[in-house]
């Protein structure tokens, strides 16, 4: 490298890190006429044009450093971690392949590989190239952490866990691996994490790298915090977003189209709470397009579900690129993100911007923090006026919950009895049907109490992992409870879980993390339950529910009051009985399962967000409940 070229790169990365993206772009390209075969800058370039979002730019740059440099394994890698990057899956698992060909020892070129695998199901063969990689570089931090993933998604939670913090004690600064573990912990039940999250909690995806913000969602309620993290991590990963640049039509489209993006068109409680929404839809008024890129193809809910779409594309294995182009070629004007962070998300084709009209949707508890989303749909209790800063989206309030349901969901007759399901006979049953990672010692240490004071009470429990059963086991022995009297449920399809929740006499909610989906299943089933809201979205989900089912008294104010509430039902079996019986005979007239009623309130919300943008408005506050 010459001293000229060796000078430009510094002057270029010093302006890179100050955010000065055009600076370093010039600089590169000014050089670049003088020595246009200096492979640095070309480098130098393609990360400048990646940084400025700028991908058709960054992919001929990229490209060139390969021409010119096709025995270094490290050309090879560089491109496909951009390919990886914009979802060109099958072009990055090549460049990786093309990489470990130049060099049968470059560790990296199995890491990227392996990511890619993992991104795309193949979890053994995944598991397979991070082995590789950290044979050959055993101080490899990022492939330990990477390899954590792979445990994850198998269930092999203790070897994620100790993975993660391989991964960590290698490099310190690798805060993804350390969010990662405090929720391998959660999942298990294992409380270990609370003092060492309770020292970073303020920093945390806040300060340093970012983290996958859901990760850390069930260890806390702070909607500040979780905002700056989802902000944190949408400007990493994808910049500011492309704006759209379509024309605005002279007059509103005979029928709005609109595209729904997910991965769980499948059996999942997505696809099970939209049913009735998509069932109901005006299709004289609305074009409904179904966008599925998740691994799952088959379902008894899908075969059902796809009836409901004017169109259905499975684009699983279509890079963000295709998925934006054939969501142009549909016309969509508004797209429904069903996942934001959570698991399987894409919120790359969003950032691409795939229609003038994006709106975060259902699947992600909380704001997406991505400017290039520009509504939410909530309601006044997930999300209070005095709550709107927690959102970087401008809120669309429905008049009653967010939250669709379907009113046509069959609850099968069974002849089961408790004992079926390992239950006493006799007695109080508490339940809680949630995922174990939102279960936390500030509702165990209740849910414990309560057992203490009702004798022959029960705590039915669902059964997320066997370790998470174990480690609750033994909480409940150190608080003076039998472990027996901890009761699991496994997992059973939609109908017959449905069903059995009549064995039960009360759902006692978590905290950080209400019942969502969990809660409406219960109250369709007939089970009531109580509730505590706290601040953040996926705190106040479980109150928004009792509110449109008309069950406002099950809404505790504190702590004590969710205890006092609970102990009160489960020492007067009358209420309890007069509570259930409140909630059959208004169960198909409550708000909450007017499955109709709603369907016609999401699609004014629809209109009112499109007629803005008819208009030339930008994004602001849509309320629904002044119309009502």
């Amino acid at each position: 490298m010459s001293i000229a070229v060796e000078q430009v790169v510094s002057l270029a990365k010093k302006a890179m890190a100050n955010n000065q993206s055009d600076l370093a772009i010039s600089m590169c390209t000014e050089h670049l006429q003088t020595e246009p075969d200096a492979v640095v800058l070309w480098d130098v370039l393609a990360n400048a044009h990646f940084l400025k979002k700028d991908n058709g730019q960054a992919a001929i740059c990229f490209e060139k450093v390969v021409e010119l440099a096709p025995q270094n394994p490290k050309s090879h890698q560089n491109l496909g971690v951009f390919y990886q990057s914009i979802g060109k899956f099958n072009e990055a698992l090549q460049c990786y392949q093309r990489a470990a060909s130049c060099d049968a020892n470059y560790a990296p070129a199995y890491n990227g590989a392996g990511i890619v695998l993992m991104t795309v199901g193949q979890l053994d063969t995944a598991q397979q190239y991070f082995a590789k990689a950290l044979q050959l570089d055993p101080q490899f931090a990022d492939a330990y952490s990477n390899l954590a993933n792979v445990f994850f998604s198998k269930g092999q939670l203790p070897a994620a866990a100790q993975s993660y913090a391989k991964a960590n004690a290698l490099n310190p600064d690798l805060k993804s691996a350390v969010a990662n573990r405090f929720y391998s912990l959660a999942m298990m039940c294992d409380w270990s994490w609370l003092d060492a999250f309770s020292r970073v909690a303020k920093t945390l995806g806040i300060e340093g790298e970012e983290v996958t913000p859901f990760s850390l969602l069930p260890l806390e309620d702070a909607p500040e915090r979780q905002l700056a993290r989802c902000q944190k991590f949408v400007s990493a990963k994808f910049g500011q977003g492309a704006t759209w640049q379509g024309g605005v039509p002279s007059a509103r489209p005979a029928k709005l189209r609109i595209g729904y993006f997910s991965a769980d068109f499948h059996d999942h409680a997505t696809l099970s709470l939209m049913m009735g929404l998509l069932r109901n839809h005006d299709h004289d008024k609305f074009e409904i397009h179904g966008f599925s890129y998740g691994v799952v193809k088959e379902s008894r809910s899908l075969d059902e579900a796809i009836n409901y779409f004017d169109s259905f594309s499975d684009v699983s294995g279509s890079s963000d690129e295709a998925i934006v182009q054939l969501a142009r070629e549909k016309n969509i004007d508004i797209a429904i993100d069903l996942k934001g962070h959570t698991r399987m998300g894409r919120i790359g084709i969003f950032a691409r911007r795939i229609a003038p009209v994006q709106i975060n949707y259902l699947g992600n508890p909380g704001s997406i923090g991505a400017d290039f989303i520009e509504y939410m749909i909530i309601d006044k209790v997930t999300v209070p006026e005095t709550h709107k800063k927690y959102l970087s989206e401008k809120p669309i309030y429905l008049p009653n919950c967010y939250q669709p349901n379907d009113d046509q969901r069959r609850i099968p007759e069974t002849n089961t009895t408790r004992k079926d399901f390992g239950l006493p006979e006799t007695g109080f049953v508490f339940c809680s049907f949630n995922n174990t990672y939102k279960i936390t010692p500030r509702e165990f240490d209740i849910w414990m109490r309560l057992l203490s004071k009702v004798e022959g009470s029960v705590l039915w429990l669902f059964k997320g992992n066997d370790y998470a059963a174990e480690n609750l086991r033994k909480e409940a022995q150190k608080r003076g409870i039998d472990p027996d009297r901890l009761v699991f449920a496994d997992k059973m399809p939609e109908p017959e879980h449905l069903a059995r929740h009549k064995h039960a006499d009360l759902l006692l909610d978590t905290f950080n993390v209400n019942a969502h989906t969990t809660a409406s299943d219960a109250l369709w089933a007939g089970l009531p339950l109580v509730t505590l809201p706290g601040e953040q979205f996926a705190a106040r989900v479980a109150a928004s529910i009792l509110t449109a089912a008309n069950l406002s008294e099950l809404i505790a104010k504190d702590e004590a009051d969710y205890e006092a509430i609970a102990l009160d039902l489960a020492l007067h079996p009358e209420k309890t009985a007069a509570l259930k019986q409140k909630l059959q005979e208004q169960i198909k007239t409550c708000p909450l399962f007017d499955t109709v009623t709603y369907t016609r309130d999401i699609e004014a919300a629809f209109e009112a967000a499109y007629n803005r943008y008819l208009k030339g408005l930008a994004p602001d506050d849509i309320d629904l409940t002044r119309s009502k």
